[in-house]
């Protein structure tokens, strides 16, 4: 015999499964995202890739330059809400622990332009580079960000290796207690 509940129940589970189809086929990651472009993340304790860029004043500057400190890199950018909210914390970090040997460099994913635009209104007193997305590779791929994540950190001890990677901002906990071990 025939029941519309049990009808109604195999309606769902196909429903279901379909959905579930559905969902696995739109997150799936494009082929646009750095991991499916083969970037990997940066194994903690490896070398730090040196990468060299142009600074503000259009110098080039290698990261490789500030070996021997205790570096903190944080790629961010001008139009990046988060990214913005963290300077300052960076900024008065930089200054609070420049005598311990921490160096913070800067790495904008954004033009020479809206850089220095954006610095001009919002200083800081750190060293910026740039890495303007439309002249070149994304070095963010070099220090592991695999989500293409902005902020992103990476914490490296003064022999060059990696020590830490962060996806997201700080608060001013969150960077203390990242490198109190460190200093």
């Amino acid at each position: 015999m025939f029941n519309r509940s049990y009808l109604l129940i195999v309606v769902l589970a196909i429903g279901g499964a379909l959905a579930g189809l559905f969902a696995g086929a739109w997150l799936r990651p494009m082929p646009s995202t750095p991991a499916a472009n083969g970037a990997k993340a940066l194994a903690l304790g490896s070398q730090r890739p040196d990468i060299a860029l142009p600074d503000l004043d259009g110098r080039t500057r290698s990261l490789s330059q500030w070996d021997g400190r205790l570096l903190l890199v944080n790629f961010w950018a001008s139009w990046c809400g988060p990214c913005r909210e963290e300077m300052p914390l960076l900024d008065r970090t930089q200054q609070r622990l420049a005598d311990r040997g921490v160096q913070i460099v800067g790495i904008a994913a954004d033009t020479a332009e809206a850089t220095k635009g954006f610095l001009g209104r919002h200083p800081v007193h750190y060293p910026i580079l740039v890495n303007d997305p439309d002249h070149g590779r994304d070095v963010s791929l070099d220090y592991g960000d695999t989500r293409g994540v902005l902020p992103y950190s990476v914490l490296i001890d003064r022999d060059g290796r990696v020590l830490a990677q962060r996806f997201g901002s700080f608060t001013e906990e969150s960077l203390q207690a990242w490198l109190t071990p460190h200093l």
